[in-house]
């Protein structure tokens, strides 16, 4: 009867072996890498300046229409209305009544405003004659200021 032989030496399991340095020990290689943050941050920065600029520009080439506050009731057979008071069109009177409205694009002759309509249009800055501005381009927003 023969005496067996040493055992053979089994292989350390996949998740004992180490791949990287022992834990502790500084990063070595060459030259610095910069840090995931400091990437993120400059990628935040630059696609906010990228947005910045879009809707800046939305603005800009947006079709620039003017408005006319006019009395809805008064509608004549040649499509024009009375021009009233940009205060008539406020939320208060229109929102109330619903007598009072903006004219969007028309022509205005001698008090009245025809060849336009009463449809807000969408992307486009609006202003009315005396410089309230109704809506500005891009988006669609609606702002209002003095009139």
């Amino acid at each position: 009867m023969a005496t067996p032989g040493p055992e053979p030496a089994l292989p350390p399991h996949p998740l004992a072996q180490r791949t990287g340095p022992p834990p502790g020990t500084p990063p070595g290689g060459k030259g610095k890498g910069l840090s995931s943050g400091a990437v993120t941050l400059g990628t935040m920065g630059l696609l906010s300046t990228l947005v910045l600029g879009f809707c800046a520009a939305q603005d800009t080439f947006a079709q620039r229409v003017t408005a006319d506050c006019v009395d809805l009731r008064d509608h004549q057979a040649d499509g024009s209305y009375q021009v009233v008071n940009d205060g008539q069109c406020d939320d208060h009177y229109h929102g109330s009544y619903g007598a009072y409205g903006w004219y969007y694009g028309g022509v205005r002759q001698a008090g009245r405003v025809l060849r336009g309509t009463t449809i807000r249009p969408s992307n486009a800055h609006v202003d009315s004659r005396s410089g309230t501005v109704l809506q500005r381009g891009g988006f669609g927003g609606r702002g209002s200021g003095g009139g």
